[in-house]
């Protein structure tokens, strides 16, 4: 029984759970949504639905409902939830500047020290030479 509490109070187990719930919240929007955006083409358009359009017998409407359909699904996540989120993320937790990373600046700072007490001195290459005598 212990094995199973750890399994279920398990942190990822939690935030999967809560990821899923809110995916699914999340569909009924985007799905919703586009739903408003067929309704608007099938205003400009005549019908949002294309199933019955048959040229030559072949039964390329469906297909075509579909690919409209997917196309707005992309154009909604895009415009409304990965472009906002990128400029939010980028606001308020901007990304560092370009550099050397603090690591590497530590470990450069250590060694011209080290090269400092035994004498030498570092290069612009980032070797350390010894002085002459």
């Amino acid at each position: 029984m212990t094995g199973f509490k750890n399994f279920i109070l398990r942190g990822n187990l939690v935030e999967l759970a809560v990821a899923f719930i809110m995916a699914a919240a999340f569909a009924a929007v985007v799905g919703a949504t586009v739903d408003l955006i067929m309704g608007l083409i099938g205003k400009a358009g005549g019908h949002p639905d294309f199933s019955s359009y048959k040229p030559g017998g072949l039964l390329v409407g469906a297909w075509i409902t579909a690919v409209i359909s997917f196309l707005v699904i992309a154009l909604v996540v895009y415009y409304f939830i990965v472009k906002p989120y990128t400029v939010a993320k980028e606001r308020y937790f901007p990304s560092e500047e370009p550099g050397t990373p603090e690591d590497v600046a530590l470990l450069t700072e250590i060694r011209d020290l080290l090269a400092q007490q035994s004498g030498g001195t570092t290069g612009t290459t980032g070797t350390t030479t010894t002085p002459t005598r």
